[in-house]
């Protein structure tokens, strides 16, 4: 989860700071598509963390298809959510200077 609200962090701000073309990169549907998609995800994926932590009886044992079931989801919603904040970024996306290249790695990692 937490690389995938990073990504959507850093997507928000370059998008929001970054102009093209006169108008803000915020402007363009695909960003805007992009950025709300990753962020659907993410809350799915939250939702399904919280509501298995929530559900979870720590007095017995046998959980391991709902855990299993999270970090399948969500490493790979993780994943897809770095490569589109590489793709917002554009070159940008692949340079050390920015944290994206390292969270898409560590996503891939996970994945």
């Amino acid at each position: 989860l937490g690389i995938a609200r990073r990504s959507i962090n850093v997507m928000k701000d370059y998008a929001n700071e970054r102009n093209a073309f006169g108008k803000n990169l915020y402007a363009f549907g695909q960003v805007q598509n992009m950025i709300a998609t990753s962020y659907a995800e993410y809350m799915a994926g939250r939702a399904y963390v919280y509501g298995l932590a929530n559900s979870l009886d720590l007095n017995s044992y046998g959980n391991g298809l709902d855990a299993d079931g999270t970090k399948l989801y969500c490493a790979n919603m993780a994943k897809t959510v770095a490569d589109r904040a590489i793709q917002v970024l554009g070159g940008y996306g692949y340079v050390g200077e920015y944290t994206v290249e390292r969270l898409w790695r560590g996503g891939k990692v996970l994945e």
